[in-house]
């Protein structure tokens, strides 16, 4: 073996070799290459070039004698026994007279240029896996092939960090299983090998030599005997700066990282954050797709999902499953009061406590607003029943929302399978009829769903449909009734009342449709219609000469929060060119038993424009009088449930008269409802009441037949 002289192959490596691929002359830049020389002096072609071997060489030298040419090819040169040059490799061969032909091999390095390219390719492959939603160890395990692909002499793993700070195995498509099961779930810590301690540390860990580490004093005779001698890890970080995981480098023989494989390692950390950070958007995704965002209960999708699953469960064991649906009574008090803030408190205490009150195999699910629905497999109706009063045994406990003792209560319906329904979309339905009977029947309550509720749910859809046709179609009407002076003649005024005239139903009471109007949300446009029809109707008297002193309307609580009253109010009055004292406008004392800022503002404003207000059926309402010494109330109107036994019932007459009692005190005008009777009349007149209105003197009548009324009746006397 000698070097030889080739001046012109300075920079690059050459070599001569025979036909059976033995070396048998190499240059000086060549054995510099090499790490151990004296290798060389022995070396057949396959064990100094990777990717030549034995088959390969035969193949070119047929070739080259037969006057081929071989074109260039990329190969690796052996420096050691893990450590690898990427050349470029050209065979000529160098025919000899009277002797053998030999070859003549150039090895032009092409390391940068290799290493770039497949970096590049390994960062395209793996993003490209990553864009179409590869599951995150295939994504993992790629990357580790590629690498090990680019650098035969590491062996490459992904570990991620838990979120109780444990190492799970994500990738190591090289390392042995039984490697892989002593790391999962060690705790990452100050002495916890290469990559616990560089995920405790939230820094790069490289470790030349396994045995003599501290670092692996404690896990060294479990990885020893697996051949791994070093180790460099470093870790990548998540959406919250936070470690969630470490990629390793392994090596088999005592060593340190190379420049190349620590640009390597740069590029794959970058890549592990973005696949765990892609896989983060994913899950977030998925959660926000079948969980409510607030509370974190399954939401409508994920519970129709386990219901389903819970359905077939039921009909193959012939057992029964139970739906409760739940609405929070009066939420809306609470984010109207206290905020929205305060209600999201309220919604994510009330998911506690249904979750802490119910099995593991129960599920709890929000499916919107204040709208709980709680699942129950292998339940009847005895055990629905217990479960229901438990949960709002549970609710009813207080809690607290600032200065605030609140104690919520839930309106329950409950439906059965297979009793009431054998599909989730009508158990739902079912069970969501039976709260609203809840609802009706007082709340804080539970009722079960009866075939009959069905069929009025139904009803009440049909009539919903008519409203809004009727709206929309102009079919609502007003009919007027007088409000009459009792001590002198003539009337105070005239209230203006809505009615339904359906084509098929006939009349349809304000009673059946106002309150489902305030539910479906037309109660709204309704109201407006009525002041605007009303107050139009005043002025159009008024051009005709008639004297109709005022016009009272009704106005729906709900306005209130949802509507600038006063302004409304003040643009149709001027419309109409009436005086703001020519309108009365009737609330009931649920509105003024709220007491919220912004509803007395409206009042306060109201009544500052000269707009009179009453409060409608006085007396049923709120047991405590407070509030009519802090609202501007003009008039209080004596519910007729005091009028129509105050002939008889000494009771009735003893409330009727401190009703008007308050009123006088407070020099309020006091208006009796429902008088039908002489004799309630004259009571009425007899205790001072100010003014009446009902059947015994006129019924409520359409607008034409109300201007015949009171031409014949311009000069009616007080009854005595």
């Amino acid at each position: 073996m000698f070097e030889m002289p080739w001046r012109d192959t300075e920079g690059l490596g050459a070599f001569r070799a025979n036909a059976e691929g033995a070396v048998v002359a190499a240059n000086t830049q060549l054995i510099n290459w090499l790490e151990r020389p004296q290798d060389i002096a022995h070396a057949s072609i396959n064990e100094l070039i990777l990717g030549l071997d034995n088959e390969r060489w035969h193949i070119y030298m047929a070739q080259l004698l037969a006057s081929h040419g071989v074109a260039p090819f990329p190969a690796h040169l052996r420096i050691t026994d893990d450590k690898l040059l990427p050349v470029e490799v050209h065979l000529t061969a160098l025919p000899r007279p009277n002797a053998e032909t030999e070859i003549l091999g150039l090895l032009i390095p092409i390391g940068d240029r290799l290493q770039t390219e497949g970096v590049y390719e390994l960062q395209k492959a793996v993003l490209e896996a990553v864009a179409l939603g590869r599951p995150l160890k295939v994504v993992l395990d790629l990357l580790c092939r590629r690498v090990e692909a680019l650098a035969p002499e590491v062996i490459c793993s992904v570990v991620a960090v838990d979120k109780d700070g444990c190492l799970r195995p994500m990738a190591g498509p090289s390392l042995p299983a039984a490697y892989a099961a002593i790391v999962d779930g060690l705790k990452i810590g100050p002495k916890v090998g290469s990559c616990g301690t560089a995920a405790w540390r939230g820094e790069p860990v490289e470790v030349v030599d396994i045995a003599s580490a501290p670092l692996w004093e404690d896990a060294a005779s479990g990885v020893l005997p697996f051949g791994l001698a070093a180790c460099w890890s470093t870790p990548f970080r998540g959406r919250d700066n936070g470690v969630v995981g470490s990629f390793a480098l392994y090596y088999r023989t005592p060593r340190k990282a190379s420049p190349f494989h620590r640009h390597m390692v740069e590029a794959c950390v970058h890549l592990c954050s973005l696949a765990f950070e892609h896989e983060a958007n994913q899950a977030e995704i998925r959660r926000l797709a079948f969980f409510d965002s607030l509370t974190g209960l399954p939401n409508r999708a994920l519970l129709r999902d386990r219901v389903e699953q819970a359905l077939g469960r039921m009909e193959r064991n012939h057992n029964s499953l139970a739906m409760l649906f739940l609405d929070i009574d009066r939420f809306k008090t609470v984010n109207d009061s206290l905020g929205h803030a305060a209600g999201d408190r309220v919604l994510c205490n009330v998911a506690k406590r249904l979750l802490d009150a119910v099995r593991e195999t129960d599920t709890v699910s929000r499916i919107g607003g204040d709208e709980f629905v709680v699942v129950l497999p292998d339940c009847d109706a005895n055990a629905a029943q217990l479960v229901a009063e438990k949960l709002n045994q549970i609710l009813a406990q207080h809690m607290e929302l600032g200065d605030l003792n609140f104690a919520p209560s839930a309106s329950i319906g409950i439906s059965l399978y297979p009793n009431d329904a054998t599909d989730f979309d009508t158990l739902l339905k079912n069970a969501d009829i039976a709260m609203y009977q809840a609802k009706r029947d007082g709340r804080n309550c539970t009722r079960f769903f009866l075939k009959a509720m069905n069929e009025e749910a139904d009803s009440r859809l049909e009539l919903e449909a008519a409203l809004h046709q009727a709206l929309s179609q102009n079919q609502l009407q007003l009919y007027y009734q007088p409000k009459v002076w009792l001590d002198q003649p003539g009337i105070a005024g005239v209230e203006a009342l809505i009615r339904w005239p359906h084509p098929q139903r006939g009349m349809v009471s304000p009673e059946q449709f106002i309150p489902l109007a305030e539910e479906c949300g037309l109660i709204n446009a309704i109201d407006a219609w009525v002041l605007k029809t009303a107050c139009s109707q005043l002025a159009a008297w008024r051009a005709k000469g008639l004297a109709v002193p005022s016009m009272a309307v009704n106005l729906s609580a709900t306005r209130f929060t949802q509507d600038d009253i006063p302004g409304h109010v003040r643009q149709i009055l001027a419309h109409n060119n009436l005086n703001p004292a020519d309108l009365t406008l009737e609330i009931t004392e649920r509105l003024v038993l709220e007491d919220s800022r912004e509803t007395q503002s409206d009042l306060t404003r109201l009544r500052k424009l000269g707009v009179q207000l009453a409060i409608d059926d006085f007396g049923t309402g709120y047991s405590s009088l407070s509030y009519l010494t802090r609202f501007p109330v003009h008039e209080l109107k004596l519910d007729r449930s005091f009028v129509q036994d105050i002939e008889t019932n000494r009771d009735s007459r003893a409330l009727a008269l401190a009703v008007m009692g308050i009123g006088h005190s407070l020099a309020l005008a006091v208006v009796a409802e429902g008088v039908e009777t002489a004799g309630q009349h004259a009571i009425l007149l007899a205790e001072g009441c100010n003014i009446a209105q009902g059947y015994f003197y006129a019924r409520p009548m359409p607008a034409e037949a109300f201007e015949t009324w009171l031409e014949e009746t311009s000069k009616l006397k007080t009854c005595s």
